[in-house]
This record gives C-alpha cells, structure tokens and sequence, in this order.
C-alpha cells in the first residue's frame, strides 16, 4: 500500500474473472489499484468524464504531451477538454501499452478458433469490443464512442522505424498500478489478452481490483506534475471543478 492510500478506507475489492468487463465511476479522490494475480494479464481501458460524456480519453494528446510511448508512474491521462481524468501515482509493472487496442469477435475467431456459447457455455470466447460495448451500453453510449484503450500489464515497444514489438511475459504475478482520479472519472474495462500477444490459446486471466480514498488528496497531485504540461492540465481539471 502507498503513503498516499487510507489504509482504513477501502471502499470496495472485487476480482475481475479474465474474459470479464466492468463499468463504474471512480470518484474524485479515489485511488483504483489493479493486480495481476497470475501474472500475464491485460486490462484494456477506456476513461470518460461521466458528467459530460462527450469529453474522453485523448492518447495522442496524453503521449504527445508527455513525450513518451509508454505509460508508468507520474503519467496522466488527458481529455480531449485538456483536463487530467486520472494519473498513474503507483505501479510495479513499469510499462503499459497505448497503442494495441482490441480485437473484435471476427479476429478473436480468427486467431483463437471458434469458441461459440452453443459449445462453450459461459466459457465462450469474449472479444474486446464486444465486451467494451456491454459495458458502455449501460452508460447510454454507442458504438460510435468506443475509444482507443490503454492496455495495462502489457508492454509493447517501438523501434526507430516504428515497428512494434510485444514482450510476452511482461507482467509477473502481484504487479499492480494505481490510479488516482482528480476528478469523476468514468471507467469502462475488459480482461482479455493483448491483441498482439502471440499466443494462440485463449486464456485471458484474472485481475483485482480495490477502490481507496486518498489520504491525501493533493499529494497525489503533487506527485503527477512530472511535466510542466501535466501541471498547466490540472490547473484545467480544477477550473472545471469551481
């Protein structure tokens, strides 16, 4: 646990089953951390501003802004609106991919083979826009809003003409990250394995997740103004919160 977590003010823990998807508002304050029990997990996620759904995660302008391709501990995620929805203060893992995205029922057929319901029962193959969208129906959101993803626990590298490269076995069990949420933040995820991994077995696993409230709101603050453009994007955050 970090200095920044109220160790007496876990507010809720629930273990994600891999193939699963979940959707929730994590609250200004609230701390999200997410472990890899097994190791070799992925969390493909999606951020929104519940209270005007139209602002969303913007990657490009969260890479851009940070001069990086890889996302760890001092990052934040921007909106399109400019303002931090949250910011990685915590995490063991060291490297999580915004570039891989998801697959869709058609490839995850194509790479896995057929894994229908009539066959598999609840052991059927899920797919990550399929279950992205399960989720975002319930927050009266539709295909057109699906977003790009941040794919946690997985590390996918760039060289210098570009090409990318997948590091299977990238996230050992225990790994967890943490984010802190300077605003409402609406929280859309799915477990399924990274697009690129090359394994042709379907075998998504599990992650935990516990919700805190921070002890310290502004130190966790602190700890994100890592760039001048982080800093200048809080001063949005908190204008949109008079």
């Amino acid at each position: 646990m970090t200095s920044l977590e109220n160790a007496n003010s876990v507010l809720r823990e629930e273990t994600l089953p891999g193939g699963g998807n979940l959707s929730f508002i994590l609250k200004r304050g609230q701390i999200l951390r997410m472990t890899d029990i097994d190791g070799g997990a992925n969390v493909s996620l999606m951020m929104l501003n519940p209270h005007e759904k139209s602002e969303r995660l913007n990657l490009p302008d969260t890479l851009k802004g940070q001069h990086t391709a890889r996302l760890t501990a001092g990052h934040c995620f921007y909106s399109d609106m400019g303002r931090v929805l949250a910011g990685i203060i915590s995490d063991t893992c060291g490297w999580h991919d915004p570039f891989g995205g998801v697959l869709n029922a058609a490839e995850v057929s194509e790479k896995y083979g057929q894994g229908n319901y009539q066959s598999l029962r609840n052991g059927f193959y899920r797919n990550g826009v399929d279950n992205l969208l399960v989720e975002m129906g319930k927050w009266d959101l539709n295909l057109e809003d699906l977003l790009m993803v941040v794919n946690f626990f997985s590390k996918v590298s760039v060289d210098e003409n570009g090409a990318f490269t997948f590091h299977s076995g990238w996230s050992q069990p225990g790994n967890y990250v943490e984010l802190f949420a300077p605003m409402d933040v609406l929280v859309v995820l799915t477990a399924l394995q990274h697009p690129m991994d090359p394994s042709t077995e379907y075998a998504p696993r599990p992650v935990q997740l516990s919700w805190r409230q921070a002890a310290d709101e502004n130190a966790a603050i602190r700890a994100l103004h890592t760039r001048p453009e982080n800093e200048r994007a809080f001063t949005n955050t908190r204008l949109f919160a008079l």
